[in-house]
């Protein structure tokens, strides 16, 4: 007999709720840590080497095991794993909070990545099960990306103030209350769907994740030792291969954990090259920002996390607005705007100097990059899952957060190694401004070569699309009895 829960179908606010607050937590947990890492260092003991991995100990098991928790979901059941999810997730940011050494510290932050990885797919394809495709899922996708842009910026704020006034541990142990509460929220309000019987895909999701990870190491090895060390040789030459052979596997596994089917559409193919590069060039504005402030315009760990506040100003309005904006212009016509918008400001930043001040050297750029992340990342996030079957919605969903990982753990440590270059004579901050000027140039090819995909893979098939269906109605029209 059908339960009362189930007659009145699915609370969908309430389910909106959890899941925008699960992914605030994993995407602030990305950004809370930066303008609190001199804290980090000087309380655990990292070395300058060694304190990279802080973050990348993070998004590198994030985004490795992506696709794994994505078929988790799909077999155990989306509901399970949103709470198991959860459950890693706040153990580890407790045992982070707690760390008193800087080995225990990145073990922990390596689980919670995988408390992410299990978490974030689940979240996204809750999202698309719950709410239908049309202005249903486009207002509650809009609301995702906001949460996730707005959570980005926060954290960096967060951060840098509990860091200098509290603690940085203090960003760790709150998410134990947060994340006790959304499992219980889960259980009373997000009904378990159909799962599918089958089997984990073990050597794809190896391959994937040593692939990545080994991607990563070479490019941050490259930038302290250079591209023709042996070790930057053989760890990049490694992914490849890593790489190479989960396609293969991919194509012979009777149930991937990335079905090779979801990029038979150009559209959404697409939409995960240009998530990655259009992150991989965000994530460098973010990272070397901070090290402008803190290392060339001496801001303390407060200040600089107060300073990123223009980004946030004009990014979660306009994350909010792209449901209403899309009464006045289609999703690709936003995605192009804040596609250019973002590039203009990254530009704009990239000539930033020791001398610039900060209203018209950093502010200023800011807001345009606010623009731009309120309006690219919804267009992107729903072009990635368009047209997907209910059976497959885990998968895509785990695509575009791997997109959206690769971008920032792999673009980082890409942008990384180019920032070293050409750094000879240099010295203190001129040295820095070197490298940030540097970072935020090869960012803004990124952004433009993002910008490029899109247009060839997104906009112009949709287009040729449109302008075919109006030409067959035209030519019904002309020739129907009514005309004749």
């Amino acid at each position: 007999m059908m339960s009362g829960a189930a007659r009145r179908g699915p609370n969908k606010p309430a389910i909106l709720a959890i899941i925008l607050v699960s992914y605030v937590m994993i995407v602030l947990d990305i950004s809370v840590v930066l303008t609190g890492l001199p804290k980090i260092r000087q309380d655990l003991g990292f070395s300058d080497a060694s304190l990279a991995w802080v973050q990348t100990a993070y998004t590198l098991t994030f985004g490795g095991l992506l696709l794994l928790g994505a078929r988790a979901g799909d077999m155990l059941g989306r509901r399970l794993m949103l709470m198991v999810g959860l459950a890693i997730f706040t153990v580890a940011s407790v045992a982070i909070g707690a760390s008193q050494s800087a080995i225990w510290m990145l073990g922990w932050r390596a689980v919670q990545g995988l408390g992410s990885a299990i978490l974030a797919p689940s979240t996204l394809a809750l999202l698309q099960i719950t709410f239908p495709e049309g202005p249903e899922r486009t207002r509650a996708v809009s609301y995702y990306s906001a949460a996730a842009g707005a959570s980005a910026t926060f954290g960096l704020v967060l951060g840098g103030v509990l860091a200098d006034w509290l603690s940085w541990r203090v960003g760790f142990l709150i998410n134990l209350p947060i994340g006790v509460g959304l499992i219980l929220a889960a259980r009373a309000f997000v009904t378990e769907g159909a799962r599918r019987p089958g089997h984990f895909d073990l050597p794809g999701a190896l391959t994937s994740t040593i692939g990545m990870t080994a991607l990563a190491y070479g490019f941050l090895h490259a930038a302290r030792s250079g591209w023709s060390d042996p070790g930057s040789v053989i760890a990049i030459l490694a992914a490849v291969l890593c790489l190479v052979a989960f396609v293969f596997i991919e194509r012979r596994q009777s149930q991937p954990i990335l079905p090779l089917r979801l990029f038979a559409s150009p559209g959404r193919s697409g939409a995960y090259i240009a998530r990655t590069l259009y992150l991989g060039g965000m994530v460098g504005f973010f990272f070397f920002t901070t090290i402008y402030l803190q290392d060339v315009a001496a801001y303390g760990p407060a200040l600089t996390g107060l300073a990123f506040l223009p980004a946030t100003l004009l990014h979660v309005p306009f994350s909010v607005a792209v449901p209403r904006l899309t009464r006045w212009f289609s999703l690709n016509q936003l995605l192009v705007a804040g596609m250019l918008i973002g590039i203009v400001g990254m530009a704009w930043l990239s000539r930033v100097s020791p001398q610039s001040g900060y209203l018209l050297g950093v502010a200023a750029p800011m807001l345009l990059i606010g623009i731009s992340q309120g309006l690219t990342l919804s267009p992107l996030t729903s072009a990635g899952v368009a047209g997907v079957s209910p059976e497959d919605a885990g998968a895509a969903s785990g695509a575009v957060n791997v997109a959206h990982q690769l971008g920032t753990s792999v673009g980082l440590s890409l942008l990384v190694a180019i920032s070293s270059l050409g750094a000879t004579g240099l010295a203190g901050p001129a040295l820095t401004a070197h490298r940030v000027v540097l970072a935020f140039d090869a960012a803004s090819v990124m952004l433009v070569v993002a910008f490029l995909v899109a247009i060839v893979t997104i906009v112009l098939p949709h287009r040729r699309h449109a302008c075919t269906v109006c030409t067959v109605r035209t030519a019904s029209e002309d020739t129907s009895p009514a005309r004749r």
